[in-house]
């Protein structure tokens, strides 16, 4: 099981990274960067995330995820709705500090995304009940109560089915891989008694507590 993640798929976030910004539909949108996290990564059903001792700078996003529901490779856009059913929601903590770092010599981000409990990912919801247009979802995170980060799938710069049809020329897709979508803005650093709540269309998916 792979967890394929997005990054800077909202034009927002991007900005606030200070990295380029691509219009919607443009060749680099349509060819977004990703990467990879191991299985240990996954954190489930509620668990709390424990904050890593080799990091003091480690920050939130929210993002959309989509499970795979069938193999597939190359596969075309137009058919790419077929190869999913349900999405949940999940965070992809980030060791900041040592993505900086890692940035600054050149290097993979391996150790400041993959670490293990970095990928939470909620309980799966048909996507029939919420509507059926996987690019018309909202959701928010809440950090004790106050929201911190919201967007809605609208706002990707590059679409599940062009991420789909995209990382599929690069690597086969497997039954039960997850696709994290890209967060909109507003990331920022958690703390230790922190408690993070994601809701998807007004339904509470997860509530995170950082320990």
């Amino acid at each position: 099981m792979k967890i394929i993640c997005i990054a800077r798929n909202y034009g927002d976030h991007a900005a606030e990274m200070g990295a380029p910004q691509f219009p919607r539909g443009s060749r680099e949108a349509l060819s977004p960067a990703f990467f990879l996290k191991p299985d240990s990564a996954l954190l489930l059903k509620n668990q709390p995330f424990f904050y890593p001792e080799f990091s003091r700078e480690v920050e939130h996003e929210v993002e959309l995820v989509v499970r795979i529901d069938r193999v597939g490779k190359s596969i075309e856009e137009r058919f790419a709705h077929r190869y999913y059913s349900s999405v949940a929601l999940g965070i992809d903590f980030t060791a900041r500090d040592l993505q900086r770092e890692a940035k600054s010599k050149g290097l993979p981000w391996t150790l400041s995304k993959g670490f293990d409990g970095s990928a939470v990912v909620s309980d799966f919801v048909p996507l029939a009940d919420l509507g059926g247009d996987v690019q018309r979802l909202s959701f928010f995170l809440s950090r004790n109560g106050t929201i911190v980060q919201q967007g809605n799938t609208a706002d990707m710069l590059c679409t599940v089915d062009g991420m789909i049809a995209y990382v599929s020329q690069f690597m086969l897709l497997r039954t039960g891989d997850l696709l994290f979508t890209g967060t909109p803005s507003g990331v920022g650093p958690v703390e230790i008694g922190d408690v993070l709540t994601g809701r998807l269309e007004g339904r509470q998916m997860f509530e995170c507590r950082i320990k």
